[in-house]
């Protein structure tokens, strides 16, 4: 069972969505993931074109002075590299949409570019290649599209490894030292020499990470920023109102197109009105702090820690709460019914929340749960008897949990 579960926590590692049906979570990250390898490809191209550009007028000015025979023996590698390196971004081009679920795929690309520019740094001279500073290029390409900081660096170490073969292998005669025209020679197999250019590389190589990095820490801040500006309630620090509706409408089409359930649970805080009046609204908006936290940590709960975005927490007004629970494929471990699900994290909440003080003050909260496409298949339908079901818990005297007749049923079948 522990080999089974590793290997499935290996294959996961490896997708940006292992699901059956993705979530809107899974959705933005694949949508994030496919941006960057599209980035990828298209400075790709752009190096290619300098490239190019510049093997057509180097060569030019280097054959006035050069042999013809010369020319083509120098130029042969670059030439072949060149059109390798067109012919496998244009079969990424060609496939990004197949391989973009692929996690570490930009992390592979820029690899292998790496390898790329390594050959040509052989063949250009070694210690000596202009080639080198195309490393530069990746580092920085990589700090500005690599999420983590530790990619940056994994990528700094392996532009020092492959530079380093090339000039150990040279240096100890491991790899023949291609000789070109208008570069000394003999230096390849100075110690010192080969010592201070390869410190030197290294520190232009965590140079560039640093630069871009700390760049990129400034822009990434600032887009979160943004981010949570739009779709963050700066009081609860749950998902607002907007962003609710938008997730709500994309998890009702997807579960009635592929013939799904969706879960709704909505609450609100009894008498928290009272509460504002009699102990201040400091302590009243504590409360509704509180509770948020509540509902985000059952939601994580429900999902095995795996964060409260794929059971998308809200606050969708006032002291009213929500959360969206799609029915996703959860493993061969775990096949609990979306129905067993949707009420056991109803009540949850609804427990923990009632074993909470704040301030000295208990606090209950009134809960409705309802699911697609028994109780509506549209947004508006759906909330609609939402709604319904948490003025029946509010009439009730509050701190229950009130499903329909239909969800009732349905949770009843499906445990039978």
């Amino acid at each position: 069972m522990k080999q089974s579960r590793f290997a499935r926590m290996l294959a996961r590692s490896a997708v940006v969505s292992w699901r059956e049906q993705p979530t809107q979570y899974d959705i933005e990250a694949l949508r994030a993931n496919m941006e960057r390898v599209q980035l990828v490809i298209r400075v790709r191209w752009a190096i290619v074109a300098v490239l190019a550009g510049f093997s057509v007028v180097g060569a030019s000015v280097y054959a006035t002075s050069t042999d013809l025979e010369v020319l083509i023996a120098n130029m042969t590698i670059p030439a072949i590299g060149l059109i390798f390196v067109l012919m496998y971004n244009g079969f990424y081009q060609a496939t990004v949409r197949k391989v973009a679920n692929v996690a570490f795929l930009n992390q592979a690309q820029l690899l292998f570019d790496m390898l790329v520019a390594t050959v040509l740094i052989h063949y250009s001279g070694g210690v000596y290649s202009w080639f080198s500073a195309m490393y530069l290029v990746f580092i920085l390409e990589g700090a500005f599209i690599l999420p983590r900081r530790s990619h940056v660096w994994m990528l700094v170490a392996s532009a020092a490894l492959m530079y380093g073969s090339v000039l150990t292998g040279e240096y100890f005669g491991w790899l023949p030292h291609v000789e070109l025209p208008f570069i000394a020679s003999g230096l390849e197999a100075n110690g010192t020499y080969v010592v201070v250019r390869y410190l030197w590389q290294i520190t232009l190589f965590s140079g560039a990470a640093l630069v871009g990095m700390l760049m990129m820490k400034s822009i990434r801040l600032r887009e979160a920023e943004l981010r949570e500006s739009s779709f963050i309630d700066d009081f609860t620090g749950l998902h607002n109102r907007h962003y609710f509706q938008r997730v709500l409408a994309t998890e009702c089409e997807r579960a009635r197109r592929n013939n799904r359930q969706l879960g709704l649970i909505v609450a609100d805080v009894d008498r928290l009105g009272d509460v504002n009046r009699t102990f201040g609204i400091d302590i009243g908006d504590e409360i509704l702090a509180t509770v948020a936290r509540r509902l985000r940590d059952v939601a994580s709960a429900d999902t095995g820690g795996g964060g409260w975005e794929v059971n998308t927490a809200c606050r969708v007004g006032g002291e009213e709460l929500a959360l969206i629970v799609p029915e996703v494929a959860r493993g061969l471990d775990d096949q609990t019914p979306l129905a067993d699900r949707v009420l056991a994290v109803a009540e949850t909440f609804r427990q923990a929340v009632e074993s909470t003080r704040v301030g000295g003050v208990s606090v209950t909260v009134s809960v409705g749960a309802v699911f697609a496409p028994a109780d509506g298949d549209t947004p508006e339908a759906l909330l609609d008897a939402a709604d319904s079901m948490l003025s029946l818990a509010v009439l009730a005297g509050g701190n229950t949990v009130k499903t329909s007749a239909t969800g009732a049923a349905l949770a009843a079948t499906l445990e039978g």
